[in-house]
């Protein structure tokens, strides 16, 4: 897998495949991989390299991945999409269509609201998000595994900063999908596919709420992971989603 690096920013990618663009993030909140691919419901670089330019990498600073950078504390949700959008910069890529599992759903807003001339769709697996009764769910839970485990094994990066970029990241705006508005949602004109999920991360009634105020938003079926007999009718659903809106030029 190669690098892409920009100032004290090291991001390990994988690229597979050709055709138009797909941005493929992997779920497993912060210790997103494209090794995590593996344990998916399905590996996307595996199902659509034959049909298109398939691009994944591991999330800056994921245990276990090989990306590095420093933790932006005042801005953690827009330095991770300053990683997704340099590499497509990097790869002299303008236009993609986006793929993410789990933390993928706040990542995919948050493009959207940064670049929406360059995302042309997205597909939201399994997304994550707010519940109201459990507010402090991935504030807590990346306190006791991805903290620990990441300071450990940086000395420049101490409890203290993980808590403050937490705090900004989980904490300032507890609410719905993180990264943009309700009312962003609803005035949003990309096109998206939602497929949820209903465990305590990705909370059903949220990715519902979504589907339902995004004008261009359509929705699987549920549960479409359980039993596994339904994970090839959501891929198929994935790939006639993704070749309706796949510029006319390509």
């Amino acid at each position: 897998m190669p690098f892409y690096e920009k100032g004290d920013v090291r991001i390990h990618y994988q690229e597979v495949g050709s055709g138009f663009p797909l941005l493929v993030i992997p779920g497993g909140g912060l210790n997103s991989t494209v090794a995590g691919l593996a344990n998916h419901p399905f590996n996307p670089m595996e199902e659509f390299q034959g049909e298109y330019r398939v691009i994944a990498a591991d999330l800056r600073n994921a245990n276990g991945g090989e990306s590095s950078g420093p933790l932006e504390s005042d801005r953690p949700w827009d330095a991770y999409a300053d990683d997704h959008l340099g590499l497509m910069d990097h790869l002299g890529i303008g236009e993609c269509m986006v793929l993410g599992f789990c933390i993928g759903g706040p990542f995919i807003w948050n493009l959207l609201r940064r670049a929406p001339d360059r995302v042309v769709a997205g597909v939201l697996a399994q997304p994550s998000g707010s519940r109201p009764e459990m507010r402090d769910l991935f504030y807590e839970g990346n306190m006791k595994t991805w903290g620990p485990a990441l300071t450990a094994r940086r000395p420049d990066v101490t409890m203290e900063m993980v808590d403050k970029f937490l705090t900004r990241m989980y904490r300032t705006n507890p609410d719905f999908v993180f990264t943009v508005t309700r009312d962003f949602v609803r005035n949003c004109q990309t096109p998206v596919l939602i497929l949820p999920d209903d465990i305590p991360a990705h909370p059903y009634a949220v990715a519902m709420e979504a589907a339902m105020l995004a004008p261009k938003a359509e929705v699987s079926m549920f549960p479409w992971k359980e039993p596994k007999e339904r994970i090839p009718l959501a891929v198929r659903q994935i790939r006639s989603f993704l070749r309706a809106h796949r510029p006319a030029s390509v």
